[in-house]
């Protein structure tokens, strides 16, 4: 098959969720292509530009989802609304890509422009929905500060649960009672996420109070 930058991008998605972002070479990816690396250097100059393609593919089929969600609204959605549909897209679809929450985290260091769109619409409704500009850069950057946390540890969870006997589990619960103990509420990681969003969102709200 003819060797095209879009192809170079698959095939550096493919080697970071299985070496991670300091491993990644511009070797490994030819060696997946069955190229010589030299032949990567005609589309792409480099692993930066590599990084920064691959997160702009990430951001902007976060970007494009988003548009959808945001389209399927009620025209007159509050903008917490707007921002939980924007930061919904933007998990689910980073959660695809094995490695995708870090790629997101370097994306501004990349001047990834996919980055940029996010960025600029979420910015655009925070405003529009009242949040002084002094406070929408910090806002804008706790939310997607916040999607990227959750995803990285949503994609380290080890695939089996730890063994703990009993014993080891009572003494746990002596020990940590708030964290172990039956007050506070087991969630599953779609509505963990759905609630710490919106709680987010009501401490933003109090920004819009005179």
């Amino acid at each position: 098959m003819k060797l095209t930058k879009e192809r170079i991008v698959d095939a550096g998605m493919a080697v970071f969720a299985e070496v991670g972002y300091q491993h990644l070479s511009m070797r490994q990816v030819a060696d997946r292509l069955d190229t010589h690396a030299g032949s990567l250097y005609y589309h792409v100059r480099g692993k930066e530009e590599l990084l920064a393609l691959m997160a702009d593919r990430v951001c902007r089929r976060a970007y494009d989802a988003g548009t959808d969600v945001l389209a399927a609204l009620p025209p007159d959605a509050p903008w917490q609304d707007r921002v939980e549909a924007q930061v919904t897209t933007l998990r689910t679809e980073i959660m695809q890509h094995p490695g995708g929450a870090q790629l997101l985290a370097e994306s501004p260091g990349m001047l990834s422009t996919g980055a940029f769109l996010l960025m600029e619409r979420l910015l655009r409704t925070l405003l529009d929905g009242g949040l002084p500009a002094a406070h929408c850069g910090i806002a804008a950057d706790t939310l997607l500060s916040h999607v990227t946390g959750f995803v990285l540890q949503e994609q380290n969870q080890p695939t089996a649960p730890p063994n703990v006997t009993a014993d080891l589990h009572a003494d746990l619960r002596e020990q940590f009672p708030l964290f172990m103990g039956a007050l506070i509420p087991r969630l599953s990681h779609d509505e963990k996420f759905t609630r710490s969003i919106r709680l987010l969102c009501t401490g933003f709200a109090a920004l819009t109070q005179p």
